[in-house]
């Protein structure tokens, strides 16, 4: 197949690097088109197995991977086919609202993925996870999770109405500790965009959580306050 520079409205997207195309391998292989590996890569024996046993095809080419990644130390790349999500009803959520860094949105996920949440719903406007930015930070754990973007807080609302809200927001009334992170089975955790935070209606959603922190820095890196967040959580 002819592969081209990503494009957010193209029907596939491709890995960068051995590691997320290894995760993909194991997760999702019936989505993957194509592998291209560079003439120098070595450690092939569980990408050509896996590629052989479903008929994935795969071909050597060091001037496209070259062209399709920034990153010198690139030397495997899968094509694969986007796919849709469908989030679960009787499992805790991650709700990002407006993100806007793709390296942020990977490492949420993959954050995400280590504490056992593989459900992430995003209230667009939002970053493009099939960007390949956004699957190389998340080192393939991307493909463990299931994602949906929805058009505003309130659909999601909606389709969740047995999930518990929980907005972590810098003027929010609560302290982030044992006592305030009581929950049953169903919650959503709500973080904002990473320049503006939740906007303030948001603090008449569900409970609203503040992260202690030292009056020397303004806000904590999001990918940090959700790592916090997940932790607290899922203990």
């Amino acid at each position: 197949m002819e592969v081209k520079t990503y494009k957010k409205d193209s029907e596939y997207s491709y890995t960068l690097g051995a590691f997320p195309t290894i995760e993909l391998l194991k997760t999702r292989p019936e989505i993957v088109k194509e592998i291209i590996i560079h003439s120098t890569f070595t450690d092939r024996e569980f990408i050509e197995e896996t590629a052989c046993k479903h008929n994935i095809p795969i071909v050597s080419n060091d001037k496209l991977i070259g062209k399709l990644s920034d990153k010198e130390n690139c030397f495997v790349i899968a094509v694969f086919d986007k796919f849709s999500g469908v989030l679960s009803k009787e499992k805790p959520h991650i709700v990002l609202v407006n993100p806007g860094n793709m390296g942020n949105l990977g490492t949420i996920m993959r954050t995400a993925v280590a504490f056992g949440i593989k459900d992430m719903a995003i209230i667009a406007p939002g970053a493009d996870v099939f960007n390949p930015k956004t699957v190389r930070a998340s080192m393939g754990a991307e493909f463990r999770m299931n994602i949906k973007y929805f058009d505003n807080f309130d659909v999601y609302k909606k389709e969740f109405p047995k999930h518990e809200i929980f907005c972590f927001m810098l003027n929010a009334t609560s302290n982030l500790n044992v006592e305030n992170c009581k929950h049953g089975p169903l919650y959503s955790l709500v973080f904002g965009n990473e320049a503006t935070g939740l906007p303030n209606e948001f603090l008449n959603e569900g409970k609203s959580i503040i992260i202690p922190q030292s009056d020397e820095v303004d806000s904590l890196n999001i990918t940090i306050a959700a790592g916090v967040g997940m932790f607290m959580f899922t203990r």
